[in-house]
Formats: structure tokens, C-alpha cells, sequence
């Protein structure tokens, strides 16, 4: 089995760390090997940079009919979550399936089937609300800056900030975590957050979701992109494997590596092909995505 070096990022979520890199195993030439693991797999997906490409502005990345369709038939056979630093309610809308679990603002609002909720710290929301109208302050004179607000973060995207003015970004977000110490921000791409300073994040979401849901002897599948995303690899290292979605070497604790949202797709067709009783002439993988 092909396994890279594993290296320990601490602290939880702030960068990935400043160790030697080497460009990761494909998940496509291993989907055999996972796929043996049949029913006891677990899928776990970010949706930015995973499911959908990323985008000018986070209102643009709309998941695809196709990548929608392989979704829901890998949910008739497996348990599948989506993990994302969006709003709970947003991310519902843009992937719109019955049967899978939805956790938004980076695994802190959590909801599924069967009455599944769970929302780690409600009294927060006072909280996030005074930061937000002092963000809103601080960021209403820079030019392409975005201020997102969900049930438990704030995000300030730069992504469309010119390079000179980023700083003065990340100076009016510190300044504001620095006066609200219950608050932490973290950084991701292109976008600075703050969120509840508590001992939560993706990579607990995915072991409350295991033992929530019964899934102890699971074997899961996590794919993402983002700086949040490492501790969910590190979550599920011990009993299955991390996939990060990068064109470039990483320094990560996933295992494997698809290079965009493309491959992720293709990745989950060949993956639902190979289970047992999936409707292979339904789902099977394209011959323009084998070329």
C-alpha cells in the first residue's frame, strides 16, 4: 500500500505545515483498493474545491447535475456526509438530497435523516453577531472585499482584493478576534474566518457523525481541499484514508490526491461502479472522463 509520509500540523486548522512535500498517489489508481471495503465505507466530502470548482464568489459554485446524480447514487448504498465551511441552509440548497448529512460552518451545525441535528455552540450566535457589524465596519471601504456571514462564523473573502489591500484584511480581522477572545480565526483560502473558540472543528464533526450514526466499524473516505479539511484527514487516518483535492504537492495527512473537482467526480463514479449491486449501467464512468 502506498502511504506518504504523514506529517502533524499543529495548531488545529491554522496552516498547513512547513515540511518537506512530494506529490501524493492518485485516489483514481487505488479506487480498486478502496472499494473493497464494500459496505463498510463512509463517504465524507467538502463541497468548495471538492464537489464544485472554486469560484470568484461563493454564490457561483453550483454542484453539477452529473456530480448531483453520482451523489445520490453512492447515498443508495453508503452512508455519505457533506462537511463545509458554507451555511448550514446554503449548503442544503445547492445539494439538494434527502439522504445524506449536511454539516455547515465547518462541521458546527450538523443535520440528516431521521431527525439527525446537532449545533455545537447556539449562544455563540450573540457573539458572531457583534463581530459581524464591527467586520462590516472595518471592511466597508476595501474594494472587492466580501463579508459572509454563517450560523456560526464570519467569512471575509479577499479572493477579489487586490494584493495590497489583503493585509489590511487580516489586520481588521485580527484586530476584531483580538476583542472578542471567545472568537478564533482561522485562515483557508483566500478568505479568513472567525468562528467559536472551542474544541471543534471537521475532523470532530466526522467522529461524532461515526459514533452518532452507529458507523464504528466504518471505513471512511474523506475528500477536501482546505486548510479545514487536515483535521478531518487526521480523524479518519486510522481507519481509512484522506484525499486531498490539489494540482500541487502538499504537505498533508491525506493519503491520496485528486487534482480538481473533475477528478472527484470521475473518482466517485468509479468508486459507486464497483460496489456490489450498484447500477453500473446507470452511473458507469463516462468514456470521455477514461481518456
Amino acid at each position: 500500500m502506498d502511504r506518504a509520509p504523514v506529517t502533524h500540523c499543529v495548531p488545529s486548522t491554522a496552516r498547513r505545515c512547513n515540511a518537506s512535500t512530494k506529490m501524493l498517489p492518485s485516489a483514481l489508481a487505488h479506487v480498486d483498493h478502496l472499494a473493497a471495503h464494500g459496505q463498510r465505507l463512509a463517504i465524507f466530502l467538502d463541497y468548495d474545491g471538492t464537489l464544485t470548482p472554486i469560484v470568484a464568489r461563493p454564490e457561483l459554485a453550483e454542484l453539477s447535475d452529473s456530480t448531483r446524480e453520482v451523489l445520490r447514487e453512492l447515498a443508495r448504498y453508503l452512508p455519505v456526509a457533506i462537511l463545509s465551511g458554507r451555511d448550514l441552509n446554503d449548503l442544503c440548497e445547492r445539494v439538494r438530497i434527502d439522504n445524506i448529512v449536511y454539516a455547515g460552518s465547518h462541521g458546527f451545525d450538523i443535520s440528516g435523516p431521521s431527525g439527525l441535528h446537532k449545533q455545537v455552540v447556539p449562544e455563540f450566535v450573540p457573539i458572531l453577531d457583534a463581530a459581524e457589524k464591527e467586520l462590516q465596519r472595518e471592511l466597508a471601504g476595501i474594494s472587492g472585499a466580501l463579508l459572509e456571514r454563517k450560523r456560526f462564523s464570519i467569512a471575509a473573502h479577499y479572493r477579489n482584493v487586490k494584493e495590497g489591500e489583503v493585509s489590511k484584511i487580516e489586520r481588521a480581522v485580527n484586530e476584531v478576534a483580538t476583542r472578542y477572545p471567545k472568537l478564533r480565526k482561522i485562515d483557508n483560502k483566500k478568505v479568513y474566518e472567525l468562528q467559536p473558540d472551542v474544541d471543534w472543528n471537521k475532523g470532530k464533526a466526522v467522529i461524532w457523525l461515526l459514533e452518532r450514526l452507529n458507523w464504528p466499524e466504518a471505513f471512511s473516505i474523506y475528500i477536501g481541499d482546505d486548510l479545514t479539511d487536515e483535521d478531518a484527514f487526521r480523524a479518519v487516518r486510522q481507519s481509512g484514508v484522506g484525499i486531498i483535492v490539489s494540482e500541487q504537492p502538499q504537505s498533508t495527512a491525506a493519503r491520496y490526491a485528486l487534482k480538481n473537482s473533475a477528478e472527484v467526480e470521475r473518482f466517485l463514479h468509479e468508486l459507486v461502479a464497483r460496489l456490489p449491486g450498484s447500477r453500473k449501467s446507470v452511473i458507469g464512468v463516462r468514456r470521455d472522463q477514461r481518456s
